[in-house]
């Protein structure tokens, strides 16, 4: 003879199966800083060899498990049919944090539209980058390679022929990670992470307050 359970109990026991524990909150990653490693010139092995030492940086600090890439616009990217590159399509959706977990950005419409920080645009490490903030140690060091306009596209002509020369004949474009000019001024394009100015050569990144530095971004 088939038996059949109570209606209670079948209704008890779907409702158990279904229970599932709260999912806690994700905790927020690490997915931005400046390169602590410098350059003398503006060299820095094209996107390959910048998007390599944003990886090995990443690592070195514990903060490895993504893919890293570089903040730099080009001309020709062999990656992309030798077309243009634009640094803000390289770097993912957001949201980005930096090495102390403090929000840089939600998304590329509100990391476009900030100014520079020293508090927040920091290395790998969570230490601020030398710049013009007051108590900042000497020299200046806030000019960070882009190669590209305020909004993230390419700024042609000024990507030191995409990261690949060290010719006085050619430069690049910088942010100011700081946000300040000289005497602390915030006026205009001294304010802009990522295109502030041309720096003067890709010879020499140190005049105008450069060390070869770029951003780095977990996708």
């Amino acid at each position: 003879m088939k038996r059949c359970l109570p209606l209670a109990v079948i209704m008890l026991t779907a409702g158990c199966s279904t229970d599932t524990a709260p999912t806690a909150p994700s905790r927020p990653a690490v997915g931005f800083f400046v390169t602590s490693a410098t350059s003398v010139t503006g060299n820095v092995g094209g996107l390959a060899g910048a998007d390599a030492t944003c990886q090995r940086l990443a690592a070195a600090a514990g903060h490895g498990g993504r893919a890293w890439r570089a903040y730099l616009s080009v001309e020709s990217d062999p990656a992309n049919g030798n077309q243009a590159t634009h640094a803000r399509d390289r770097i993912g959706a957001g949201p980005w944090y930096n090495a102390n977990l403090v929000l840089v950005a939600n998304n590329g419409a509100e990391l476009h539209s900030r100014s520079g920080d020293a508090a927040v645009f920091l290395d790998e490490r969570g230490q601020r980058i030398n710049g013009q903030w007051s108590g900042s140690p000497g020299p200046i060091e806030h000019d960070i390679l882009t190669g590209s306009n305020a909004d993230g596209t390419l700024a042609a002509g000024l990507t030191c022929a995409d990261w690949t020369s060290d010719s006085a004949s050619v430069a690049g474009q910088v942010g100011h990670s700081d946000g300040m000019g000289p005497n602390q001024s915030t006026a205009g394009a001294l304010a802009s992470w990522n295109s502030a100015h041309a720096n003067q050569n890709c010879a020499n990144t140190a005049p105008r307050g450069g060390a070869g530095r770029f951003y780095c971004f977990g996708r």
